[in-house]
């Protein structure tokens, strides 16, 4: 006597509680709907509801469902990478939305550079690169990518950075060096070889050998211990508990930096006005920078948001005249001076919010500057790096907002464009000296208008 086959509704209550891809099937076998799951007995069992039954997005392909199978996996991120991989392959019926994998992210690596970069790209290139994807969904690849670079630390830049180049040694690294999560190749903090041992074990993890790679990681880690390499051993040994949690967690939301997430400009703004006071909320918010090129000379950017949205017709960049060495908070009083004192002599509005990078001694220097000058300030704060403190004048405490509020997001968001505006300029301008291009040549075939502050 045999057994009777379990309907797909019985079948789905003996599915793992695990993470992984599950395939839904027709009468003829056919796969009609790939999906991904962090608990794949309950995302699975939500199709065997009432509400699914009744569910515009989903009474179609319910009455469609004669079987299903799974197939486990580690963690999110390689139920995330699998699903995409299946859709292109099988181009299932009900996953009709997600077949054109011309409009979906890829997350591309690069190979032809001395420190390979991971991109997330809508554009994939046909060579000089290593593709995965497409992916279902931009916010889900750009949490995979958080996830990884913790683990990896590798670039996301669009730096061309060369290892014979010695002045790269001199170039100041972004926020992502500063909080562990990038080697800083740019600063040449790490050689060629250790950052493509670094994408290689990357791609290890990509092509689906993470067991692999642990019992790498494990040899590599034991064996820098016994040549009493500690601090080798333990970053090692970091990577492998970090490799171990995407397991424990299945959750890209903890890892995933700030910026991942989406900032909801209108948000932002109300939660500014309210956590600082404003009487109004502020429409227009200017975030400053300084970067340092080759050690000694300094820049610096101003960007201007508007009702929370990138204003780039109102960025400026600053050539640092007055300053000697490396002196941050000269260099932002020399910013301060300059642009306020021309806002002034327009007549042109001052932003409603000024946001400074930087802790209270930053936030302290430009105040004093703006006494000074005998110039009613705008609204002025400063955010810390590190533990994203808001410093505001007069106030000896910190405010510290909810990491995932609206209004630190805003905040993020800005200083971080003034940080990559800033760094853009600095490269520029390095750019021009490596090639021997003469300063007033640059200028020539500059489109800036003619008060641009650098001039």
């Amino acid at each position: 006597m045999t057994d009777t086959p379990l309907s797909a509704r019985e079948k789905v209550r003996t599915f793992p509680t695990s993470p992984g891809v599950y395939l839904m099937k027709d009468q003829e076998g056919r796969v009609i709907y790939v999906g991904k799951a962090v608990n794949l007995r309950n995302r699975a069992g939500s199709y065997f509801t009432k509400a699914a039954e009744i569910d515009r997005r989903t009474a179609e392909l319910v009455t469609q469902i004669a079987d299903i199978d799974f197939i486990e996996v580690d963690s999110e991120v390689d139920a995330l990478l699998m699903e995409a991989r299946l859709i292109k392959d099988i181009q299932p019926r009900f996953n009709a939305l997600l077949k054109d994998d011309k409009t979906f992210p890829y997350l591309q690596i690069t190979t032809g550079e001395d420190f390979p970069r991971i991109e997330f790209t809508r554009q994939p290139k046909s060579s000089g690169v290593k593709l995965y994807g497409p992916f279902t969904s931009a916010g889900k690849l750009r949490g995979t990518i958080a996830v990884l670079q913790k683990i990896f630390r590798f670039r996301t830049c669009e730096l061309d950075i060369s290892e014979d180049d010695e002045r790269w040694r001199w170039f100041r690294p972004c926020l992502l060096a500063s909080i562990n999560q990038c080697t800083a190749p740019c600063n040449l903090r790490i050689s060629k070889e250790d950052y493509r041992e670094d994408i290689r074990r990357l791609r290890l993890f990509l092509d689906g050998g993470k067991s692999r790679l642990l019992k790498e990681l494990q040899t590599q880690m034991l064996e820098a211990s016994q040549a009493l390499k500690f601090e080798k051993a333990a970053r090692i040994r970091d990577e492998i508990a970090a490799l171990n949690s995407l397991n424990l967690r299945g959750n890209l939301e903890e890892h995933a930096q700030p910026e991942v997430f989406y900032v909801d400009p209108r948000k932002g703004l109300i939660g500014l006005k309210k956590v600082l006071s404003l009487p109004d909320t502020p429409r227009q918010i200017a975030g400053l920078d300084i970067a340092h090129l080759q050690g000694g000379e300094t820049v610096a950017s101003l960007v201007q948001f508007i009702d929370g949205l990138p204003f780039k017709h109102g960025y400026r960049k600053f050539r640092i005249k007055t300053v000697e060495g490396v002196d941050d908070f000269a260099s932002m009083r020399e910013v301060i001076t300059r642009h306020f004192r021309r806002l002034q002599q327009e007549g042109e509005s001052f932003p409603d919010l000024l946001l400074i990078d930087g802790g209270k001694g930053q936030l302290n220097a430009v105040m004093e500057t703006f006494t000074v000058l005998g110039i009613k300030p705008p609204s002025t704060i400063s955010l810390a790096k590190r533990e994203e403190e808001v410093f505001v004048p007069g106030e000896s405490e910190p405010i510290r907002l909810s990491r995932h509020s609206y209004a630190l997001r805003l905040l993020q968001y800005v200083r971080d464009e003034a940080h990559r505006f800033a760094q853009h300029y600095h490269h520029q301008l390095r750019s021009k000296n490596v090639l021997g291009i003469p300063d007033n040549k640059s200028r020539k075939k500059s489109r800036r208008p003619k008060d641009d502050p650098q001039m």
